[in-house]
């Protein structure tokens, strides 16, 4: 059966990112990641359906032995794996002609075009997979006027991008590219 999302059909060009190649939709309205999730995040997030499979399977065992109450328990655990499991899966960078979306596993953050100052890669200490511990690396950040700091979007070691440095490259250049052409 034929993947064609797992293979590189199309070719980036760094001189002009957003051509009608590197962006094939017409609505610039929408919201739309402008990398692929990595195999970190997926992977993550298949474990957790895989388990919640076996824990709405274990609901169902449940409820035909007699207890509803326990099976509606087990049900609204397995409901929870499964939101996480999807909330982790939409994590990441989304941008659309109105703005830069930064959608953490809790947090939604949305800035206009108009509130943003500079979106840069930078070299500094990022988090590994988003655990404590922080390696060298890059990071893609962005700075609005009247605030000081930068909040970092995206880095070189998160589930998305970990061993994969050509793939934050275009990510981050896909994104400083809607930045100059939206601000």
């Amino acid at each position: 059966m034929p993947l064609p999302f797992l293979t590189a059909d199309r070719t980036f060009d760094p001189v002009n990112p957003l051509d009608e190649e590197a962006l094939p939709f017409v609505d610039q309205e929408r919201w739309r990641r402008p990398y692929r999730p990595g195999p970190w995040r997926v992977g993550v997030a298949a474990v957790s359906l895989l388990v919640a499979s076996f824990v709405l399977f274990a609901a169902v065992l449940i409820a035909l032995t007699g207890s509803v109450s326990e099976a509606a328990t087990v049900f609204a655990i397995a409901s929870v794996v499964i939101v996480c499991a999807l909330r982790l899966l939409r994590m990441g960078v989304w941008v659309s002609v109105r703005g830069l979306r930064h959608v953490g596993f809790l947090v939604t953050r949305t800035v206009a075009w108009s509130d943003v100052s500079g979106v840069r890669t930078v070299q500094q200490p990022v988090r590994w997979l988003g655990l404590p511990r922080t390696v060298q690396g890059q990071a893609l950040v962005v700075s609005r006027p009247g605030t000081e700091g930068v909040a970092v979007l995206l880095t070189s070691h998160n589930a998305d991008f970990l061993a994969r440095a050509e793939a934050f490259e275009r990510a981050a250049d896909m994104v400083e590219a809607w930045a100059a052409e939206n601000r």
